[in-house]
């Protein structure tokens, strides 16, 4: 595995345990080259998948910009990273399963937005209002209007 830090090619395994949800490996891993300690996790990969875009566009699932969108959703709120963990497993589980290779973008958008209804309701409109696209203040005051009796606040 190449160091993400100075590009060495030899890094070299210091722990290895799986995870919480036993869904991967996680790696710790030592670079004699400059030093530096980093992370991997290695998953079981079932099927290559594509999201089709709204404009027909095909693109590899990337599981990373899942979780980067998720994670911008959370930003500054009291989410624990396992909790994300299993959001972005739980949602790759369900596309696997479903058994169809080409997986529409709208899809993915409603199940993030499912998993941050229940899991906090300001990333929940956070995620909304791109995903949405919200353009004025008003689309945020009808939204929230929509979730009525369903929020703790």
């Amino acid at each position: 595995m190449r160091c993400p830090f100075c590009g060495h090619e030899d890094t070299q395994v210091k722990d290895s345990r799986p995870t919480e949800d036993n869904s991967a490996i996680r790696r710790r891993r030592f670079c004699p080259s400059c030093g530096s300690r980093f992370t991997t996790f290695e998953r079981v990969q079932l099927r290559d998948m594509m999201v089709v875009k709204k404009n027909g566009q095909r693109t590899p699932f990337d599981r990373e910009k899942l979780r980067r969108s998720i994670e911008i959703a959370v930003r500054k709120r009291l989410v624990e990273e396992d909790r994300i963990e299993r959001i972005v497993n739980g949602i790759q589980r369900r596309l696997e399963s479903s058994g169809e290779s080409d997986i529409p973008s709208q899809m993915i958008g409603e199940m993030v937005m499912e998993a941050l209804r229940g899991l906090d309701p300001v990333a929940y409109v956070r995620f909304a209002s791109v995903y949405k696209n919200f353009r004025e203040a008003k689309d945020f005051e009808t939204f929230v209007e929509t979730l009525g009796g369903d929020s703790d606040g």
